[in-house]
């Protein structure tokens, strides 16, 4: 292998350690044993690898950049959230740099991984996609290993482990009180829509069960849908229910659009017949006839919290740094519900 082509992939393979471990060999991080690190700089001595030429090469101890990961780019709230990043990073003086994984478990590993190798000053991961389930702790494994080298902060997510910082919300508190405000208005069969079995979707699903039990309704698991996250896709998989229902709640908010959809083609009236509560109150929710009723999840908040947080760690400006913030939600009343 030619020296020119080295890189810290490389290194990490050839000494058999992990890209973070490598990561904190040339970074001198003190969280790596001498035996490691001897191991680690015979590989790079012996190749002749030159680590993060940048920052060594000017002498500085930090390159003023974050990595920023999300599933997708094409997700309105994952959008949102890297805008309000990297417009509150820049009022701090920090750059970005932005890596699309996919919702896989070894796109996100290599995501995170091909960030550490460009020696950010810490990683930022958006979406409760990056916590897993809850069923399987190895799941998060990666996150907690690169955080052995970084700072890693995690938006809408609960992760537990040294150096990972998370903001989310009140999800379980959120969906409950709606369920509830509907129940007391007489709509008992009430559809809950998902796109996905990540933590928030989780809190949520959690939040209209408990509201069922504790006002004596049976759940019924055929009003428990998961969707393709497609307006037109939700429509028809509602047209094919076989139960009736008077009320839906939707993980998202394109999800509740869809559920719009089905109320026009079905012919019902919204909000009379059908009343619908939408997630995130992104732009869609005031595009749509009626406008729709939303929770609010402040995502501005949450986003501009996880900088302040992430300066304050890697300046350390502060000590005992919360490892995690709970946002409370908002329920925004428009056209599609009778509140």
């Amino acid at each position: 292998m030619k020296k020119d082509v080295i890189n810290i992939y490389d290194i990490a393979e050839m000494a058999k350690v992990s890209i973070a471990t490598v990561s904190r060999v040339v970074n001198g991080s003190d969280k790596v044993s001498e035996k490691t690190r001897k191991k680690v700089m015979a590989v790079i001595e012996e190749v002749g690898y030159t680590p993060n030429v940048f920052a060594q090469g000017l002498g500085l101890n930090t390159m003023h950049t974050v990595g920023i990961i999300v599933p997708t780019i094409s997700d309105l709230y994952m959008s949102s959230a890297v805008y309000y990043l990297q417009e509150k990073l820049r009022s701090y003086g920090y750059d970005c740099i932005l890596s699309c994984s996919g919702f896989e478990l070894d796109g996100k590993q290599r995501h995170v991984n091909m960030l550490l190798s460009k020696h950010v000053d810490a990683l930022i991961l958006v979406g409760s996609t990056y916590a897993g389930n809850g069923e399987h702790v190895k799941d998060t494994d990666y996150i907690r290993e690169a955080a052995q080298s970084v700072p890693v902060f995690v938006v809408n997510g609960n992760v537990q482990g040294d150096d990972v910082y998370c903001t989310v919300n009140d999800d379980v508190k959120a969906v409950y009180d709606v369920t509830s405000k509907l129940i007391e208005q007489g709509r008992e069969r009430i559809v809950f829509l998902t796109d996905s079995q990540s933590y928030s979707a989780i809190k949520k699903r959690k939040g209209y069960e408990q509201a069922l039990e504790d006002h004596d309704i049976p759940l019924r698991p055929e009003l428990e849908m998961h969707v393709v996250n497609r307006m037109h896709a939700v429509r028809d998989q509602l047209a094919e229910c076989k139960v009736p229902f008077d009320a839906v709640i939707a993980s998202n908010d394109e999800i509740a659009v869809g559920a719009l959809k089905y109320a026009f083609k079905k012919g019902l009236m919204v909000p009379e017949e059908l009343a619908v509560v939408g997630y995130n109150n992104c732009s869609i929710a005031i595009a749509c006839e009626p406008e729709l009723t939303s929770i609010d999840n402040h995502i501005e908040d949450i986003c501009y919290q996880t900088v302040d947080r992430l300066i304050a760690v890697i300046e350390k400006k502060e000590t005992n740094i919360e490892h995690k913030v709970v946002i409370p939600c908002e329920l925004v009343v428009r056209g599609t519900t009778e509140f």
